[in-house]
């Protein structure tokens, strides 16, 4: 392969990077919007979850703090349904905010 034809295939890859980075943050936002919403989350609120990372997803959630905030725990595992955690494995703790002002 030509250094011109390896360099257009990696700007190539790069502009495919850039264009799906915000989509799949719109997506992530909207999550976390409707996640907020559905379990009446309307004050700041933190959460931490420990999960289990495999295949670039979040699986067996637990909540480990939630805080006061009625809600905000079962909110916080509905959006780590939606949170890419690349190729991290096994056992991470997720910190997850909801901040209505934002």
């Amino acid at each position: 392969m030509s250094m011109m034809r390896f360099g257009v295939l990696l700007a190539g890859a790069a502009l495919a990077a850039v264009v799906a980075i915000p989509a799949e943050a719109g997506s992530l936002a909207d999550q976390f919007a409707s996640c907020a919403q559905k379990y009446s989350v309307n004050k700041a609120a933190s959460v931490m979850l420990e999960c289990t990372a495999a295949d670039g997803k979040l699986s067996d959630c637990k909540v480990v703090d939630a805080g006061a905030v009625s809600g905000a725990d079962k909110a916080a595992i509905c959006v780590a349904d939606a949170l890419p955690v690349g190729s991290r494995t096994g056992a991470i703790k997720v910190p997850i905010k909801f901040d209505p002002s934002k």
